[in-house]
């Protein structure tokens, strides 16, 4: 069963993204060409995969652990909503998220 992610870029464009259950959002994002970093692979010793979860799906999600929000903190352009694209991992249920990559990200790339 596919699951469709649609990303909002960082000048609000959508960009639809097909994964399955069990992918991670940040490599479904990074597959679609879009500016999700993960330097540091899934380890959370960075926040560059920041996204921002829209409001109406970011109470579906599994809550951040404590170690994630810390690492939010380092985020630019963090939201009440923002997480770790490297922590989500898609199911079923998922099924037309939607996320927005905040501008920044375009920034962190050129560094």
């Amino acid at each position: 069963m596919s699951i469709t992610i649609t990303f909002l870029d960082q000048r609000g464009k959508p960009v639809a993204a097909t994964a399955e259950p069990g992918d991670n959002l940040l490599r479904v994002g990074q597959a679609a060409g879009l500016p999700l970093e993960g330097t540091c692979e899934g380890q959370m010793a960075c926040s560059t995969c920041h996204v921002i979860v829209a409001a109406e799906w970011f109470d579906r999600l599994p809550p951040a652990t404590e170690e994630e929000e810390d690492m939010l903190d380092f985020a630019a352009g963090a939201r009440r909503t923002s997480r770790l694209s490297c922590q989500i991992e898609l199911t079923a249920e998922m099924d037309g998220l939607t996320v927005t990559i905040p501008a920044a990200s375009a920034d962190a790339r050129r560094m």
